[in-house]
């Protein structure tokens, strides 16, 4: 295989590629992404088994062939090569990398074990990217990072009667998202996909195209194509689904909630990050909430103490609550728009962040008990 292709091509493409490669693993053939080249088609693909990232590029091809070169130090050669064509050869066990008066070679791994994922079989069902991606980004934070409950850590994709439904919880805090008019499964339906797969997915994506959705029954498959068509921003992205039933997230919303503040988003988001500068040792930060307004609070024992005053609309009766700052901080940060609601029940009771701009986002969150 030789090929040649502009730096900054070839880099991302791998980094791509390579974020599914597997850190560890009983095949070392993972730890390396497998290259295919085919006229002027330019093939990568990382693989940790649950996960697979294949990437393809248009570049200069002078010899089709196949090859598995180490992920984490191919990326790295390449990103520090001068800006400028690189020229990659395999052949035998090798692979030499050569740009300007720079020349590395490195072992390659075998290519006739490097396993052969295969296609979703499913009905396709195309959308605009932009929408999923941004609903990703208001429902992933709320995903459980913790392995030993691998339910939480996937995101539920349900068919509502509005549309998609996206949900996430990590059992402190419920974020949902609405895609109203997108219909990607059958009515009824849902799936569980891990959230690291969707946080790679909207990593991987640019602004615009189209993206392609495949399920089957145990995985699925995203494909996309950059906005203007063209053949150079291919990305299909495969993973399993999460086999389990999603917890009964419907009965933690509450259907009344009396005390509701209304509060400028960006503001609110600044004050917060001050604040929780004085919030040490898992302190929360306290929201003093009445008809004066808002005011932040987080006093930290043997450090000190921090507050923040800010202009608000509150209806209801006169409450303190804290949160974990971080939780409310990420709740707030997702919503879309110059103003949120935050309703409550009491100071124990979960509350819930809306924008009064749209009904299609919604963050719980758990208030933190304190003295």
């Amino acid at each position: 295989m030789k090929l040649r292709c502009e730096r900054d091509v070839l880099a991302e493409a791998l980094a791509t590629a390579g974020r599914a490669v597997a850190n560890r693993g009983a095949l070392p053939v993972l730890s390396g992404v497998r290259l295919e080249l085919a006229g002027d088609r330019l093939t990568i693909t990382g693989s940790d088994l649950e996960l697979t990232i294949t990437v393809e590029r248009t570049v200069a091809g002078l010899a089709d062939g196949v090859a598995v070169v180490p992920s984490r130090l191919v990326n790295e050669i390449v990103k520090a090569l001068e800006p400028g064509a690189v020229e990659l050869e395999t052949g035998d066990d090798e692979a030499r990398i050569a740009s300007g008066r720079s020349e590395f070679t490195l072992k390659t791994l075998p290519a006739d074990e490097f396993p052969r994922v295969a296609g979703v079989e499913g009905d396709e069902v195309r959308f605009e990217a932009d929408a999923l991606v941004g609903a990703l980004r208001q429902v992933l934070p709320a995903a459980s990072g913790d392995d030993n409950r691998p339910i939480l850590t996937g995101v539920l994709l349900a068919a509502e009667d509005r549309g998609l439904r996206l949900v996430a919880t990590d059992s402190y805090r419920l974020a949902v998202r609405d895609l109203p008019g997108v219909s990607v499964l059958s009515s009824g339906k849902q799936v569980l996909v891990p959230s690291r797969a969707l946080a790679e997915l909207s990593r991987s994506l640019g602004e615009g195209g189209e993206l392609t959705l495949r399920l089957g029954e145990r995985d699925a498959s995203f494909s996309s194509r950059s906005a203007d068509g063209g053949e150079s921003g291919g990305i299909v992205l495969t993973t399993r689904l999460i086999e389990g039933d999603y917890p009964n997230y419907q009965g933690l919303i509450p259907q009344n909630q009396p005390n509701r503040l209304t509060v400028a988003r960006e503001p609110l988001m600044e004050a917060l990050r001050r604040v929780k500068l004085l919030a040490r040792d898992a302190t929360p930060v306290r929201l003093l909430m009445s008809s004066d307004g808002l005011e932040l609070k987080a006093v930290t024992q043997d450090v000190g103490e921090g507050s923040e005053s800010l202009d608000a609309t509150y209806e209801g009766e006169e409450l303190t609550v804290a949160f974990n700052p971080d939780y409310l901080l990420a709740g707030i940060e997702a919503a879309v728009g110059e103003e949120i609601t935050l309703s409550t029940m009491d100071s124990l009771k979960p509350a819930v962040v809306r924008t009064p701009a749209s009904d299609d986002y919604l963050y719980l969150l758990m208030p933190v008990r304190v003295q």
